[in-house]
């Protein structure tokens, strides 16, 4: 009985974060392939995943606000990043792809700094 309860419980918390979560192709598309070169205005440390905020100045002078998608915290945490590691303004490049609505969101890929 407690052997069947557990299942339940296990099957109903993998159902739940399933929904909650996307997969890739279902929101980022693979052909958009972007490189935005810019500057952090903020970065969000959220589950499930992290969101990087940056200012992308246009060849016109004017600046798009991007909200770049990136690993999960706890991953970021692992890899050595804290909460202090991308502090307003600073310069950075990020490669990923493009949401499929064509919203200015990307999934990254690669964040290189100058």
């Amino acid at each position: 009985m407690r052997l069947t309860t557990l299942m339940t419980i296990l099957i109903v918390a993998a159902a739940l974060t399933a929904s909650a979560h996307h997969s890739f192709s279902a929101e980022f598309d693979s052909n958009k392939q972007v490189t935005l070169a810019g500057e952090v205005a903020m970065m969000e440390w959220v589950n499930p995943h992290s969101w990087l905020h940056m200012d992308v100045r246009k060849p016109d002078g004017s600046v798009e606000r991007w909200k770049i998608e990136g690993g999960s915290p706890s991953v970021l945490l692992r890899l050595g990043w804290n909460g202090n590691s991308l502090p307003p303004g600073t310069k950075v490049t990020v490669v990923g792809f493009q949401a499929k609505d064509g919203s200015l969101r990307a999934s990254s890929r690669e964040l290189r700094f100058p």
